[in-house]
Protein backbone atom coordinates (compact mmCIF):
# COMPACT_ATOMS: atom_id res chain seq x y z
CA UNK A 1 0.00 0.00 0.00
CA UNK A 2 2.81 2.34 0.98
CA UNK A 3 4.87 1.96 -1.91
CA UNK A 4 1.27 2.90 -4.51
CA UNK A 5 0.56 5.48 -2.45
CA UNK A 6 4.12 6.67 -3.43
CA UNK A 7 4.23 5.78 -6.91
CA UNK A 8 0.67 8.10 -6.85
CA UNK A 9 2.28 10.99 -5.54
CA UNK A 10 5.64 11.10 -7.49
CA UNK A 11 5.98 13.90 -9.79
CA UNK A 12 5.65 13.10 -13.33
CA UNK A 13 9.25 13.49 -15.11
CA UNK A 14 8.91 16.52 -17.50
CA UNK A 15 10.58 15.96 -21.23
CA UNK A 16 13.24 17.99 -22.73
CA UNK A 17 10.43 19.48 -25.03
CA UNK A 18 8.45 20.98 -22.08
CA UNK A 19 11.49 22.08 -19.93
CA UNK A 20 12.40 24.25 -23.23
CA UNK A 21 8.92 25.03 -23.62
CA UNK A 22 9.09 26.58 -20.29
CA UNK A 23 12.24 27.83 -20.51
CA UNK A 24 11.42 30.13 -23.65
CA UNK A 25 8.06 31.16 -21.85
CA UNK A 26 9.87 32.21 -18.29
CA UNK A 27 10.72 35.81 -17.73
CA UNK A 28 14.04 35.94 -18.79
CA UNK A 29 13.23 34.88 -22.43
CA UNK A 30 10.35 37.00 -21.94
CA UNK A 31 13.04 40.01 -21.40
CA UNK A 32 15.45 39.43 -23.77
CA UNK A 33 12.64 38.81 -26.48
CA UNK A 34 11.57 42.82 -25.76
CA UNK A 35 15.03 44.09 -25.76
CA UNK A 36 15.42 42.10 -29.45
CA UNK A 37 12.19 43.63 -30.40
CA UNK A 38 13.58 47.09 -29.35
CA UNK A 39 16.30 46.59 -31.43
CA UNK A 40 14.89 45.60 -34.11
CA UNK A 41 12.60 48.16 -34.38
CA UNK A 42 14.76 51.51 -33.41
CA UNK A 43 16.06 51.88 -36.83
CA UNK A 44 12.82 51.91 -38.29
CA UNK A 45 11.32 54.46 -35.71
CA UNK A 46 14.27 56.44 -36.79
CA UNK A 47 13.82 56.48 -39.96
CA UNK A 48 10.05 57.56 -39.43
CA UNK A 49 11.70 60.51 -37.32
CA UNK A 50 14.10 61.34 -40.09
CA UNK A 51 11.68 61.69 -42.41
CA UNK A 52 9.13 63.48 -40.71
CA UNK A 53 12.19 66.20 -39.59
CA UNK A 54 12.98 69.48 -41.33
CA UNK A 55 15.73 69.52 -43.93
CA UNK A 56 17.69 71.80 -41.55
CA UNK A 57 17.70 69.53 -38.93
CA UNK A 58 18.12 65.85 -40.77
CA UNK A 59 21.31 67.90 -41.90
CA UNK A 60 22.55 69.12 -38.74
CA UNK A 61 21.48 66.53 -35.89
CA UNK A 62 20.57 63.12 -35.67
CA UNK A 63 17.13 61.55 -34.99
CA UNK A 64 17.40 61.18 -31.06
CA UNK A 65 17.88 64.66 -31.18
CA UNK A 66 14.14 65.26 -32.10
CA UNK A 67 13.18 64.98 -28.34
CA UNK A 68 14.76 67.92 -27.07
CA UNK A 69 13.73 69.82 -30.00
CA UNK A 70 10.69 68.23 -31.64
CA UNK A 71 9.54 69.81 -34.96
CA UNK A 72 7.70 67.66 -37.83
CA UNK A 73 7.12 68.53 -41.23
CA UNK A 74 5.19 66.72 -44.38
CA UNK A 75 7.25 68.58 -46.54
CA UNK A 76 9.88 65.81 -47.36
CA UNK A 77 6.92 63.29 -48.41
CA UNK A 78 5.59 65.80 -50.65
CA UNK A 79 8.63 66.78 -52.27
CA UNK A 80 9.39 62.62 -52.57
CA UNK A 81 6.19 61.79 -53.55
CA UNK A 82 4.79 64.95 -55.81
CA UNK A 83 7.43 66.90 -56.54
CA UNK A 84 7.94 68.63 -60.26
CA UNK A 85 12.01 69.93 -59.55
CA UNK A 86 14.90 67.71 -60.90
CA UNK A 87 15.92 67.42 -57.10
CA UNK A 88 12.74 65.96 -56.08
CA UNK A 89 12.05 61.93 -55.72
CA UNK A 90 8.78 62.03 -58.00
CA UNK A 91 8.08 58.55 -56.66
CA UNK A 92 4.12 59.19 -56.73
CA UNK A 93 4.25 56.94 -60.64
CA UNK A 94 7.17 54.39 -59.53
CA UNK A 95 5.63 53.63 -56.94
CA UNK A 96 2.54 52.69 -59.00
CA UNK A 97 4.86 50.72 -61.19
CA UNK A 98 5.81 48.72 -58.51
CA UNK A 99 2.07 47.82 -56.82
CA UNK A 100 1.64 46.99 -60.92
CA UNK A 101 4.79 44.47 -61.02
CA UNK A 102 3.93 42.88 -57.62
CA UNK A 103 0.24 42.25 -57.97
CA UNK A 104 0.66 39.88 -60.79
CA UNK A 105 4.02 38.97 -60.36
CA UNK A 106 2.67 37.12 -57.14
CA UNK A 107 -0.53 36.05 -58.27
CA UNK A 108 0.47 34.14 -61.69
CA UNK A 109 3.49 31.96 -59.65
CA UNK A 110 0.65 31.45 -56.70
CA UNK A 111 -1.77 29.85 -59.43
CA UNK A 112 0.65 28.43 -61.25
CA UNK A 113 2.49 26.20 -58.34
CA UNK A 114 -0.79 25.69 -56.84
CA UNK A 115 -1.43 23.89 -59.81
CA UNK A 116 1.56 22.01 -60.74
CA UNK A 117 1.67 21.14 -56.84
CA UNK A 118 -1.67 19.45 -57.26
CA UNK A 119 -1.26 17.40 -59.86
CA UNK A 120 2.50 16.40 -58.53
CA UNK A 121 0.96 15.32 -55.10
CA UNK A 122 -2.49 13.35 -56.19
CA UNK A 123 -2.43 12.30 -59.62
CA UNK A 124 -0.63 9.68 -60.37
CA UNK A 125 1.41 9.53 -64.06
CA UNK A 126 4.38 8.23 -64.93
CA UNK A 127 7.50 10.15 -64.30
CA UNK A 128 6.06 12.50 -61.39
CA UNK A 129 8.62 12.14 -59.14
CA UNK A 130 11.48 12.66 -61.28
CA UNK A 131 9.45 15.72 -62.64
CA UNK A 132 9.54 16.88 -59.03
CA UNK A 133 13.24 16.16 -58.33
CA UNK A 134 14.07 18.49 -61.26
CA UNK A 135 12.19 21.04 -60.07
CA UNK A 136 13.45 20.94 -56.48
CA UNK A 137 16.96 21.25 -58.10
CA UNK A 138 16.12 24.89 -59.75
CA UNK A 139 16.12 26.12 -56.76
CA UNK A 140 20.03 25.72 -56.47
CA UNK A 141 20.00 27.65 -60.06
CA UNK A 142 21.38 31.20 -59.11
CA UNK A 143 19.03 33.55 -60.40
CA UNK A 144 21.73 35.53 -62.47
CA UNK A 145 22.62 32.71 -64.45
CA UNK A 146 19.23 33.09 -66.23
CA UNK A 147 19.01 36.95 -66.91
CA UNK A 148 21.08 36.74 -69.80
CA UNK A 149 18.94 33.56 -71.17
CA UNK A 150 16.13 35.22 -70.20
CA UNK A 151 17.21 38.78 -71.86
CA UNK A 152 18.22 37.07 -74.78
CA UNK A 153 14.75 35.03 -75.38
CA UNK A 154 12.73 38.74 -74.71
CA UNK A 155 15.14 40.65 -77.22
CA UNK A 156 16.01 37.61 -79.82
CA UNK A 157 13.07 34.78 -79.56
CA UNK A 158 14.23 31.24 -79.87
CA UNK A 159 16.81 29.88 -82.64
CA UNK A 160 16.94 25.89 -82.37
CA UNK A 161 19.92 24.89 -85.01
CA UNK A 162 19.04 27.24 -87.20
CA UNK A 163 15.16 27.19 -87.22
CA UNK A 164 13.04 30.37 -85.94
CA UNK A 165 10.84 28.76 -83.12
CA UNK A 166 9.58 31.43 -81.18
CA UNK A 167 10.01 35.18 -82.20
CA UNK A 168 11.41 38.16 -80.71
CA UNK A 169 9.08 39.85 -77.67
CA UNK A 170 10.13 43.30 -78.83
CA UNK A 171 8.11 44.78 -76.16
CA UNK A 172 8.57 48.46 -75.47
CA UNK A 173 6.84 51.18 -72.79
CA UNK A 174 4.49 49.53 -70.65
CA UNK A 175 4.42 46.11 -72.56
CA UNK A 176 7.52 45.89 -70.49
CA UNK A 177 5.96 44.82 -67.98
CA UNK A 178 4.77 41.30 -69.03
CA UNK A 179 8.76 40.64 -69.37
CA UNK A 180 9.13 41.40 -65.14
CA UNK A 181 5.86 39.32 -64.67
CA UNK A 182 7.13 36.94 -66.90
CA UNK A 183 10.80 36.82 -65.26
CA UNK A 184 9.62 36.96 -61.79
CA UNK A 185 6.97 33.71 -62.01
CA UNK A 186 9.76 31.73 -63.49
CA UNK A 187 12.12 32.46 -60.59
CA UNK A 188 9.42 31.58 -58.10
CA UNK A 189 8.14 28.55 -59.43
CA UNK A 190 10.52 26.27 -57.92
CA UNK A 191 10.03 27.23 -54.65
CA UNK A 192 6.07 27.81 -54.60
CA UNK A 193 5.91 24.22 -55.97
CA UNK A 194 8.08 22.51 -53.44
CA UNK A 195 6.70 24.65 -50.71
CA UNK A 196 2.60 24.00 -51.78
CA UNK A 197 3.44 20.60 -52.74
CA UNK A 198 4.58 19.28 -48.79
CA UNK A 199 1.22 20.71 -47.52
CA UNK A 200 -0.90 18.81 -49.72
CA UNK A 201 1.14 15.74 -50.01
CA UNK A 202 0.42 15.56 -46.20
CA UNK A 203 -3.14 16.11 -46.68
CA UNK A 204 -5.07 12.78 -45.16
CA UNK A 205 -5.66 10.17 -48.85
CA UNK A 206 -8.82 9.36 -47.06
CA UNK A 207 -10.49 12.67 -47.90
CA UNK A 208 -9.81 12.49 -51.55
CA UNK A 209 -11.13 8.92 -52.23
CA UNK A 210 -14.50 10.26 -50.53
CA UNK A 211 -14.26 13.36 -52.72
CA UNK A 212 -14.27 10.86 -56.00
CA UNK A 213 -16.57 8.53 -54.80
CA UNK A 214 -18.97 11.37 -54.22
CA UNK A 215 -18.40 12.25 -58.09
CA UNK A 216 -16.40 15.29 -57.04
CA UNK A 217 -13.85 16.27 -60.47
CA UNK A 218 -10.18 17.18 -59.82
CA UNK A 219 -11.31 20.83 -60.30
CA UNK A 220 -14.20 20.62 -57.60
CA UNK A 221 -11.68 18.80 -55.37
CA UNK A 222 -8.73 21.93 -55.66
CA UNK A 223 -11.49 24.49 -55.60
CA UNK A 224 -13.14 23.23 -52.66
CA UNK A 225 -11.46 20.65 -50.18
CA UNK A 226 -7.62 21.55 -50.81
CA UNK A 227 -7.38 25.22 -51.11
CA UNK A 228 -8.96 25.79 -47.88
CA UNK A 229 -6.78 23.13 -46.34
CA UNK A 230 -3.58 24.34 -47.76
CA UNK A 231 -4.33 28.35 -47.39
CA UNK A 232 -1.51 29.00 -44.34
CA UNK A 233 0.42 27.33 -46.68
CA UNK A 234 -0.94 29.85 -50.09
CA UNK A 235 -0.44 32.74 -47.68
CA UNK A 236 3.40 31.92 -46.59
CA UNK A 237 4.37 31.66 -50.67
CA UNK A 238 2.20 34.76 -51.31
CA UNK A 239 4.07 36.74 -48.68
CA UNK A 240 7.47 35.92 -49.44
CA UNK A 241 6.84 36.59 -53.04
CA UNK A 242 5.48 40.12 -52.26
CA UNK A 243 8.24 40.87 -50.49
CA UNK A 244 10.72 39.33 -53.02
CA UNK A 245 9.16 40.73 -55.71
CA UNK A 246 8.46 44.50 -54.38
CA UNK A 247 12.46 44.92 -52.81
CA UNK A 248 13.79 43.63 -56.50
CA UNK A 249 15.76 45.76 -58.17
CA UNK A 250 18.20 43.44 -60.34
CA UNK A 251 15.42 41.89 -62.35
CA UNK A 252 13.17 45.33 -62.92
CA UNK A 253 16.10 47.33 -63.56
CA UNK A 254 17.09 45.00 -66.61
CA UNK A 255 13.66 43.91 -67.84
CA UNK A 256 11.48 47.07 -66.92
CA UNK A 257 14.16 49.44 -67.45
CA UNK A 258 15.34 52.64 -65.60
CA UNK A 259 12.40 55.05 -66.80
CA UNK A 260 10.22 56.25 -65.14
CA UNK A 261 7.11 54.72 -67.24
CA UNK A 262 8.26 51.65 -66.25
CA UNK A 263 10.63 51.73 -63.44
CA UNK A 264 9.24 50.57 -59.34
CA UNK A 265 10.52 52.40 -56.19
CA UNK A 266 13.73 50.70 -55.91
CA UNK A 267 14.86 51.80 -59.35
CA UNK A 268 13.94 55.10 -58.32
CA UNK A 269 15.82 54.90 -54.95
CA UNK A 270 19.05 53.56 -56.03
CA UNK A 271 19.27 56.68 -58.39
CA UNK A 272 18.60 59.18 -55.47
CA UNK A 273 21.43 57.08 -53.60
CA UNK A 274 23.68 57.79 -56.69
CA UNK A 275 23.33 61.25 -58.20
CA UNK A 276 21.65 62.89 -55.18
CA UNK A 277 23.76 62.45 -52.24
CA UNK A 278 23.15 66.10 -51.23
CA UNK A 279 19.27 65.86 -50.78
CA UNK A 280 19.61 62.57 -48.58
CA UNK A 281 16.93 63.90 -46.23
CA UNK A 282 14.53 62.70 -49.57
CA UNK A 283 16.15 59.18 -49.06
CA UNK A 284 14.83 58.50 -45.40
CA UNK A 285 11.32 59.55 -46.99
CA UNK A 286 11.58 57.72 -50.56
CA UNK A 287 12.72 54.83 -47.91
CA UNK A 288 9.65 54.65 -45.31
CA UNK A 289 7.13 55.19 -48.24
CA UNK A 290 8.85 51.82 -50.16
CA UNK A 291 8.71 50.26 -46.76
CA UNK A 292 4.62 51.12 -45.42
CA UNK A 293 3.28 48.68 -48.10
CA UNK A 294 4.83 45.49 -47.97
CA UNK A 295 4.97 46.43 -44.25
CA UNK A 296 1.04 46.54 -43.73
CA UNK A 297 0.87 43.48 -45.91
CA UNK A 298 3.18 41.32 -43.26
CA UNK A 299 1.15 42.66 -40.83
CA UNK A 300 -2.53 41.69 -41.89
CA UNK A 301 -1.34 38.33 -43.51
CA UNK A 302 0.83 37.60 -40.41
CA UNK A 303 -1.25 35.37 -38.51
CA UNK A 304 -1.63 33.09 -41.70
CA UNK A 305 2.15 33.37 -42.31
CA UNK A 306 2.70 32.02 -38.74
CA UNK A 307 -0.20 28.80 -38.75
CA UNK A 308 1.68 28.32 -42.41
CA UNK A 309 5.00 27.76 -40.69
CA UNK A 310 4.04 25.56 -37.86
CA UNK A 311 1.51 23.37 -39.84
CA UNK A 312 2.88 20.04 -40.25
CA UNK A 313 5.06 20.58 -37.46
CA UNK A 314 2.57 19.29 -34.56
CA UNK A 315 1.15 15.64 -34.50
CA UNK A 316 -1.98 14.93 -33.49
Amino acid sequence: MTTLTQSVARPRATTAPQRVRRGLSGKVASAVAIVIAVLWTTPTFGLLLSSLRPEDQIKSTGWWTFFSDPQLTLENYQQVLFGTSSSSGQMASFLINSIVITIPSVLLPLALATFAAYALAWLPFRGREWIYIGIFALQIVPLQMALVPLLSFFSQGVDVFGVHILPAWDLEGPGRFVQVWFAHTCFALPLGIFLIHNFMSELPGELMEAARVDGATHGAILRKLVLPLVGPALATFGIFQFLWVWNDLLVALIFAGGTAETAPMTVRLAQMAGTKGNEWQRLTSGAFVSVVIPLAVFLSMQRYFVRGLLTGSVKG
